[in-house]
């Protein structure tokens, strides 16, 4: 089994739609059949989105089997600092039948490396409960400064 992880192009755009499909299919509960459609649309937002949303895919043997992507976002300057950026880690997925075997991690030492290459300030994520211990290995940590709104 030969695993490759890299960042994602955009001729990769309907096998990141076919993950995500698949991820909100099987964990989601969607029962959608527009599939097509959504490839479509997908494909047009990743590549409206590039400039701040960075794709990367993991492949086993040309397979397209996990994603995970790092959005990059601009904070407000200060006189010190005045190209200030910052991270988030976005639907990290890696197929069920080969997940435990690394693959997830490969991915996000890959969006690290990127976040690590642009001198973001920070990255944050938001996990599931099942991944938590995930991300405390490879170094992320509670903050007891973060805070978190969300409408009604």
């Amino acid at each position: 089994m030969r695993v490759a992880v890299r960042e994602a192009a955009a001729v990769d755009a309907a096998a990141l739609a076919g993950l995500r499909w698949r991820r909100l299919t099987e964990e989601g509960g969607y029962r959608g059949t527009d599939r097509a459609a959504f490839v479509e649309l997908f494909s047009t937002w990743v590549a409206d989105h590039r400039p701040t949303h960075l794709p990367f895919l993991a492949e086993v043997d040309g397979e397209a089997v996990g994603m995970a992507w790092l959005m990059v976002a601009e904070r407000v300057p200060t006189p010190v600092r005045r190209g200030r950026l910052c991270g988030d880690v976005q639907s990290v997925y890696v197929v069920p039948e080969l997940r435990d075997g690394g693959i997830g991690a490969r991915l996000l030492e890959a969006v690290l490396a990127e976040a690590r290459r642009r001198e973001l300030e920070h990255v944050t994520v938001h996990s599931s409960e099942r991944a938590v211990a995930f991300y405390q290995r490879v170094g992320f940590r509670h903050d007891e400064r973060w805070l978190r709104w969300a409408p009604d």
